[in-house]
Order: structure tokens, then C-alpha cells, then sequence
């Protein structure tokens, strides 16, 4: 991947006063290349392949946004056909809301369908094992809202179902696709900053009323619906898996992790120190120090549209969205779907940008930062669980 920065990379956009700089959607695309290992344009003259046609798991919030910011993409590549729900009424208005053709109310049956090439997951977290399950079982591409599943154990499973049966399966961070975050990346990689040395950033919302974070059967907690955003930048910002992580917080009353610091050191002296909560609203800011300069996402690390370099600040605007949004920023959505499309017509069966092992790897950490600051709920780690560090 090449992009702004140092090493031959391509100059960025005109500045405008004020020294900021806005990346159109064209800039974008002669200066961040094509993912390593997704396929090149068709030949000239050859026919283009069909759309993709989705399949969404869930009439929720999340897969609203997804359908809301499919909706941006080209109708000629992304088509959304179904939608379950296990309240068929519920599907069915959701359904006539946007404009699906057809509605289940078992998750069977939309494993069932011979139209749906690939499933967007997006239910509450206990449910990602069993839904992956099923729709890998009937050969069916699988985009798997993060967490993937409910620790480390379940990952591994899903993860091995999808190798045995051949199908692709991605875990949905779709940080990793946003314009800004390959930006970031194309500066580390191009070594515009340095070697890496210190990352740190800080996620919080309040949502002690929300029952899915709140309740330890649904699997909630701060580090499970938010800490994975820290710790992906980590794997991949500061190489892989750490010496160790420390993890100190506090609990919501219910048991479930509600505020929450980590601490990952890696070698060569380099460490990041992420803090995820859900009793406090921040803005969401991270920020990459290097031994030659410093980059930062000002705000939502989680679904980054701006990054300050040396105080040069670079916007990376979204297409606004056809109906309101449950969560901000939520027509970037688009760019991991683009990509899942992109990995199969490679015929691809994991994500050469969100490896399969780099999801485990997170999950062991999770487990581990949920073990050390005895958080309640399904999964997590145990004393005598393998080091996630290992």
C-alpha cells in the first residue's frame, strides 16, 4: 500500500487555508493503492462481474447503518436481497423499509436462500457463534460485526469451521478500511514518522442504559463493544502480538467491565496504553508517536474522517447518508463492504487487510484484559488460559 509520506510515496492533495486538506474521492483512489491480493480492474472489453448479493443477520441498529451505507456503493456491485430477524414482523418492516425483497423470520431460512452470497452479521455478541455456524455450514461468505465472537475459544472455532468448509469470513473492524486509516498506515509504512514507539488513545461513550453493554448474558462490557478498536490499532500500528499487557479498571455494577486501561509493552521499548469506557463520553482520539514525527486522529478512532500530521490537518469526507444514522460516521460501513466484495471476486476465503489470525490474536487479549480486571459474563480468560501474548 503506498499514500502520502515519505519513500516515493504520491504528493498529497492542494492545500486549502488554514492547512487543512481534503481528500476527494478521486485523490483517494490514485493515491491509496489496491489491497494486497484483491483483484486488478477486468480487461478491457470483458463483461463486469455481477453485484454482490447480501444477506443481512439482524434487523438492528448496526445493520441498518450497513444497509444505509451500501446504499453509496454502485447498485451494479452491491445488492442486499434478505434480511432475517427472529421476530418476522420485525424483519418485514425492516425489510419495506429499505426496500429488500424478501424477509424470514429464522436465521435458517436466510441460510437457506440460494440468492444470498454473503451474510452481514450484526447481532447482540452471544449470538455471532452460533449465526456463523449456520451460515458458514451452508457455504455462505460471512462479514461478522467485531467482536467476532465471545472469546478467544469461539474465534478458533469459527475460524476453523470457515477453513474446513472453504468459505471466507472476516471480522467486522471496519476501521481498517476508512480512507484516513490507510493514510495512517501508508505514512508508517512509507516511514514518514519514524520507527513507532508510542501509540495511545482513549474511546468512551456513555452506555450504562444500553441493555446489551450493561448485561453480562449478552456479553457486555466496555472491552467487548469498544477496547478491540484500541488493540487493532495496536496489532497493527505497533507489530503484532506484545511482550505483555496489563489491564486495571473498574466494574459496572451489574459485573461487566466498565472502565478499562491497557497497557501493551512491546520490544525495543515501545508500548501503547489504550483506555475504552462506558460511563464517560471523550472524543475518541488516538495518537501514533514516532522517533521522527507524530500522527493523530483528533476524534473516533474507531471510524476515523480526520488526521493531524505534524499539525497539518487531512479530511477524508463520507457520502452523506439516504436516511438519519444510529451511530456517527456510519456510512463508512461502505469500505469494508467494498472490500469483503473485492476479496471475493479474488476468490479469497479471509481478509489479507484483517487476517483471521490477527482476530484470534485480539480475542486472546480481550480474554486477558476481561481475566485480570475480573470482569462478568460468557467468555474471557481464565488463570490457567495460555498467555495471550504467546
Amino acid at each position: 500500500m503506498d499514500g502520502g509520506g515519505a519513500g516515493g510515496a504520491p504528493s498529497p492533495p492542494s492545500t486549502v487555508p488554514g492547512r487543512v486538506q481534503t481528500w476527494s474521492r478521486r485523490q483517494r483512489s490514485r493515491s491509496i493503492a489496491r489491497t494486497p491480493g484483491c483483484p486488478p480492474s477486468p480487461p478491457p472489453g470483458s463483461p463486469p462481474p455481477g453485484p454482490t448479493r447480501w444477506g443481512i443477520c439482524s434487523a438492528g441498529r448496526i445493520c441498518h447503518d450497513f444497509l444505509v451505507a451500501l446504499k453509496t456503493l454502485p447498485p451494479e456491485e452491491h445488492m442486499a436481497v434478505a434480511v432475517a430477524a427472529r421476530d418476522l414482523l420485525r424483519a418485514q418492516a425492516f425489510a419495506q423499509r429499505h426496500g429488500l425483497p424478501r424477509a424470514y423470520g429464522s436465521y435458517r431460512e436466510l441460510a437457506d436462500d440460494p440468492d444470498v452470497e454473503v451474510v452481514y452479521v450484526g447481532t447482540v455478541n452471544p449470538q455471532h457463534l452460533p449465526a456463523g455456524r449456520l451460515f458458514l455450514a451452508a457455504g455462505k461468505a460471512v462479514l461478522l460485526e467485531k467482536p467476532m465472537a465471545v472469546g478467544a475459544h469461539q474465534v478458533r472455532e469459527l475460524v476453523a469451521a470457515a477453513r474446513a468448509r472453504g468459505v471466507f469470513l472476516m471480522e467486522g473492524f471496519w476501521t481498517r478500511f476508512f480512507p484516513a486509516w490507510e493514510r495512517l498506515q501508508a505514512l508508517v509504512a512509507g516511514g514518514a514518522l519514524g520507527e513507532p514507539r508510542v501509540l495511545r488513545g482513549a474511546l468512551a461513550f456513555t452506555l450504562g442504559d444500553v441493555e446489551r453493554v450493561r448485561e453480562p448474558g449478552l456479553a457486555g462490557g466496555a472491552l467487548l463493544d469498544l477496547g478491540g478498536y484500541g488493540l487493532q490499532m495496536a496489532t497493527a500500528l505497533m507489530g503484532g502480538a506484545p511482550c505483555s499487557l496489563r489491564a486495571h479498571g473498574c466494574l459496572h455494577p451489574s459485573g461487566v467491565d466498565e472502565t478499562v486501561t491497557m497497557t501493551l509493552d512491546y520490544e525495543g521499548n515501545r508500548q501503547a496504553v489504550l483506555t475504552c469506557s462506558m460511563a464517560a463520553e471523550l472524543p475518541g482520539g488516538a495518537a501514533l508517536g514516532g522517533t521522527q514525527a507524530w500522527a493523530e486522529f483528533p476524534s473516533h478512532m474507531n471510524c476515523p474522517t480526520e488526521l493531524v500530521v505534524g499539525g497539518r490537518r487531512e479530511l477524508f469526507p463520507l457520502p452523506p447518508p439516504s436516511q438519519p444514522l444510529n451511530f456517527p460516521h456510519g456510512t463508512g460501513l461502505r469500505y469494508e463492504a467494498q472490500h469483503v466484495r473485492e476479496c471475493l471476486l479474488q476468490g479469497l476465503t479471509e481478509s489479507p487487510v484483517m487476517p483471521l489470525a490477527e482476530s484470534e490474536l485480539i480475542a486472546r487479549l480481550l480474554d486477558e484484559a476481561r481475566r485480570q480486571v475480573g470482569a462478568v459474563g460468557p467468555g474471557g480468560g481464565s488463570p490457567g488460559a495460555p498467555s495471550p501474548t504467546a
